[in-house]
């Protein structure tokens, strides 16, 4: 077993498998490579932190944690952030371990629309296991919250379905620091299991290691090649090379991985489209008694009822009171005196199942370059979830909602619901993060209109396999860790079997 972190000389290391990634795809992929007796080399371009170095404050966690220091944006008619981890474990370090099943409609989508094979069963055995070892859990009452027991009140009142997280949590203390990491180690990152279980079967890890390009003999991916980076600095370090006996698994993200084959040299028709988001949208609830939005756990209670109509999904979602002062009006003064609210807000959110279609495409010194906006359609989906959030937060017991949208007023009443569903329809006027991410590599049986097969196997080449979110051919239009982690241990199963 061997970690390998920054280091200014040159590496050369040969491994029957190299996983460019440590996320939900990278390490599961290697972590079932290597339970079937590869030897695997993960290489990660951000860094190994063990949970009790974790950031204490939003500002470290963007500093050490994210991509860039969150700073990626989908580039369009409005500028919205993207959401991605750049550590050991990835996203699952800075996500809420929220664990949905892949829905059976999407597998029927898969075959209609892309020519693939019914996935279903392999994909819903691996969830079923997958379940099982991260320990997926609903979220125990006593660490649930008072915004999530407030959400899942309001939806009752109204009379939809709605109900308690599952997460994969081993017995959540409800400190509501999901997203700056789980330094009481109860939610089941990836770093903390399955990236130690590939170093235990001997395994190599290598960290700070940006890949540039992927090795190629005629079509036969063969490995890959970098160079370390201090990730505070930025400083260069030594040169690093990988080789591959069997093959490269490419699971860097969906902005990364399309990029990362364009540059070694890919060629495809269908390389770096069919981007996909869910962009994400909140308002806050106004309440007389204390919400206390720091206690309990960061997500807590979801609704998928209108989820294939009009197309969207319902969360409870907790952030710091820095984060949260982004989301208010005013400055100086006046922005304090909102701020004396915090306690009582509660900031519930939609995750829209757009069908807008973006790029991903190599920019300026090789960062990915995405282009997307939000079309009409699924901005009037944006209008009704927020106002169904909204009608929830008053069937709660809130006194007022703050809209957040440009050219609204500051808070309404329940009797105001209207101006949201007549709100504005520029994506400009809205506060959005696209955190839940798909395509640029998507599954299909045509090599025109996809880049890998249901194997996960890039069409036209031998020996490379793409194992990430990238694959994913279509909106969920739910959480998709689940289905990422799954994918990623079939396509490694199938890599297994073909040695």
């Amino acid at each position: 077993m061997s970690h390998i972190a920054f280091r200014d000389e040159a590496v050369e290391l040969e491994a029957d498998y190299v996983v460019v990634g440590s996320g939900a795809g990278g390490a599961t992929a290697a972590c079932e490579l290597a339970r079937g007796g590869a030897r695997v080399a993960l290489v990660e371009a951000g860094p190994w932190l063990d949970p009790e170095h974790y950031p204490h404050s939003t500002y470290g966690s963007m500093r050490d944690l994210f991509d860039d220091w969150g700073s990626q944006v989908a580039r369009g008619q409005a500028l919205w952030p993207l959401v991605q981890g750049s550590c050991i474990g990835g996203s699952t370090v800075i996500n809420c371990a929220i664990c949905v099943r892949t829905p059976d409609d999407i597998f029927e989508k898969w075959q209609r629309e892309q020519g693939l094979p019914d996935l279903r069963g392999p994909i819903l055995a691996h969830q079923d296991a997958l379940e099982r070892e991260l320990c997926a859990t609903e979220v125990p009452a006593e660490s649930l919250g008072r915004s999530s027991a407030l959400a899942l009140q309001g939806a009752n009142q109204l009379g939809y379905a709605s109900r308690v997280m599952t997460r994969y949590v081993k017995g959540c203390l409800g400190s509501g620091q999901c997203l700056q990491g789980c330094r009481a180690q109860r939610k089941q990152s990836l770093n903390i299991n399955f990236v130690p279980e590939v170093l235990s079967r001997g395994g190599t890890v290598l960290s700070c290691a940006p890949v540039r390009r992927i090795l190629f003999s005629n079509s036969r991916a063969i490995g890959v090649t970098g160079r370390f980076r201090q990730p505070r600095t930025r400083r260069r370090g030594g040169a690093f090379t990988v080789r591959a006996k069997h093959a490269v698994f490419v699971a860097g993200s969906v902005t990364w991985s399309p990029v990362l084959l364009a540059q070694s040299g890919v060629r495809m028709p269908a390389l770096g489209h069919y981007f996909r988001a869910h962009p994400g949208f909140g308002l806050f609830g106004v309440y007389d008694d204390p919400v206390d939005p720091n206690r309990g756990a960061t997500q807590g209670w979801a609704s998928v009822a209108f989820r294939e109509s009009p197309g969207f999904k319902m969360e409870t979602l907790a952030i710091p009171p820095e984060m949260m002062a982004s989301r208010l009006s005013g400055g100086g003064t006046a922005l304090l005196a909102k701020l004396r609210d915090y306690r009582h807000l509660a900031m519930w959110v939609i995750a829209v199942r757009a069908e807008s279609v973006g790029t991903v495409r190599p920019g300026l010194l090789g960062k990915p370059v995405v282009r997307y906006s939000a079309d009409r359609a699924d901005m009037e989906r944006v209008r009704k979830g927020l106002a169904q959030v909204a009608r929830t937060h008053f069937a709660a017991g809130a006194r007022r909602v703050l809209p957040v949208i440009y050219g609204l007023p500051y808070s309404i009443g329940p009797d105001e619901i209207r101006v949201i569903e007549d709100g504005p329809v520029d994506p400009r006027a809205y506060i959005s993060i696209l955190s839940h991410l798909f395509g640029g590599c998507v599954m299909g049986r045509d090599p025109a209109t996809s880049v890998v097969d249901d194997r996960g196997r890039v069409h036209g080449y031998q020996g490379l396999v793409v194992a990430d979110a990238s694959v994913i051919p279509s909106n969920l239009g739910v959480n998709p860790q689940h289905t990422i982690m799954a994918l990623a241990r079939h396509f490694a199963q199938a890599a297994l079997d073909a040695r």
